[in-house]
């Protein structure tokens, strides 16, 4: 049996038989906050909601970022009149997309990737065409989407260094997944080349979705409160943290106070359920906070505010003048998106370990936008600078904001290599009318 065979036989087999294993696991994932009791059934593959009579066309992004990314596309395809349902696999990025999907527009949790689960998934969507965003190559849902003949493209696709290394390991493996996608819409040429080398049909770079998406909203009434309370206090955020990044956040907070002594530091973690023990971290450190899950506002007595809510990174952007991005002075993460507080008039501030957007912040570092910070002591230099050098700041602001729109355009570069695929659709939707 070929390498390819045994290792996707196996993996089939393995995640048929742990089918009740995975039925526990969502259990156990639902008690710690992790799944939607009310929506469990999903992710076993039974619908939460009646498939409209319609051809439909399926979008997947795995979590917050990749669903952000999809919005443009799905707009898109609402106005050409389809019926547009879209997956996602967390909890947060479910609460996201029930505020900002279009009215009309399905959401549904994606299956665990076992077998049945995915079969029973597609048997009732009946999907014409499947758009997966970025790097979700899971084996099941293809194999089961190929022999329903869903056609499949994967856009907004990345294919790190390390991704790559891993899968250059299983080259059939990695040859018969992606023989699986018509084809691949590559956000960079390192990527094409990448998804190229493994074995990707039909490649082609189309750039990357995250510029086209418009900037995060904000509540109007909320931000003017917000502003009000917050007026003349050199601000900054440091969005999307993990574990062992608010400790240095907080160290870097305590190294500025001296300087900056009415300096409010805005903490909103990746993971909103951790505000408490963000909470209880600043309090062992001495700082006077606030937290916004608890209904408290940043008051002038206030160092600190934890904004552990979801969807509301866009009132905090806007009342930052500098944006430390996370997930990028911790290893593993790869740094999250910096385009959105680029679009909001924020300077920029990462870590070393960028590797999941490593071209993105390549782009904004070289066009003076954002700076690479190290430690904690960085940040801290960092941040005074900017926050006692408000015309400087301006000026990196204003070159993120540059770089966020000269690198636009692959919303409508990806609308175009789907156009083919599209037409099938509604070639199909007038034969069915007639």
């Amino acid at each position: 049996m070929s390498g390819k065979g045994a290792i996707l036989t196996g993996y089939r087999l393995l995640t048929g038989l742990l089918e009740p294993a995975a039925a526990g696991l969502l259990v156990w994932r639902r008690r710690r906050g992790k799944e939607d009791p009310t929506r469990l059934a999903e992710r076993r593959g039974y619908p939460g909601v009646r498939r409209p009579d319609r051809p439909l066309v399926w979008l997947h992004g795995a979590s917050v970022g990749e669903t952000v990314t999809l919005l443009p596309l799905v707009a898109r395809l609402q106005k050409r009149g389809l019926t547009v349902l879209v997956t996602s696999g967390t909890v947060t990025s479910a609460k996201l997309l029930a505020a900002r999907l279009p009215a009309g527009v399905i959401h549904q949790y994606l299956p665990l990737d076992v077998p049945r689960y995915m079969r029973r998934f597609l048997d009732y969507w009946q999907p014409s065409l499947g758009l997966i965003c970025e790097s979700e190559i899971w084996p099941n849902l293809l194999i089961e989407a190929r022999k329903r003949e869903v056609p499949l493209v994967l856009v907004n696709a990345r294919m790190s260094e390390r991704s790559f290394a891993r899968w250059y390991k299983a080259p059939q493996t990695s040859r018969f997944l992606l023989s699986c996608f018509e084809s691949c819409l590559a956000q960079s040429q390192g990527d094409a080349e990448r998804l190229a080398q493994l074995g990707a049909p039909r490649v082609s770079v189309a750039g990357n979705l995250k510029f086209d998406v418009p900037a995060p909203p904000a509540d109007a009434d909320t931000l003017a409160i917000l502003d009000g309370l917050t007026t003349g206090r050199p601000i900054w955020v440091a969005a999307s943290t993990h574990p062992g990044e608010e400790e240095q956040v907080i160290a870097a907070h305590l190294g500025m106070k001296p300087y900056l002594p009415n300096l409010l530091t805005i903490i909103a973690p990746r993971h909103p359920q951790r505000g408490v023990e963000i909470e209880a971290l600043a309090e062992a450190n001495g700082i006077a906070l606030a937290r916004r899950a608890a209904g408290q506002l940043p008051e002038r007595w206030a160092e600190l505010y934890i904004a552990d809510t979801v969807n509301e990174l866009g009132l905090f952007y806007r009342l930052s003048q500098v944006a430390y991005l996370g997930g990028s002075l911790v290893p593993m993460i790869g740094g999250h998106n910096p385009i959105e507080p680029a679009k909001l008039g924020c300077a920029l501030l990462h870590g070393p370990f960028v590797h999941n957007n490593a071209e993105i912040f390549a782009a904004f570092d070289q066009g003076g936008g954002a700076r690479e910070v190290a430690d904690a002591q960085a940040l801290a230099g960092a941040v005074h600078r900017w926050l006692s050098d408000p015309a400087s700041a301006r000026q990196a602001a204003r070159a993120a904001a540059q770089t966020s729109g000269e690198l636009g355009g692959a919303l409508g570069r990806t609308i175009q290599a789907l156009e083919p695929l599209l037409m099938r659709i509604a070639l199909g939707q007038r034969d069915g009318a007639a």
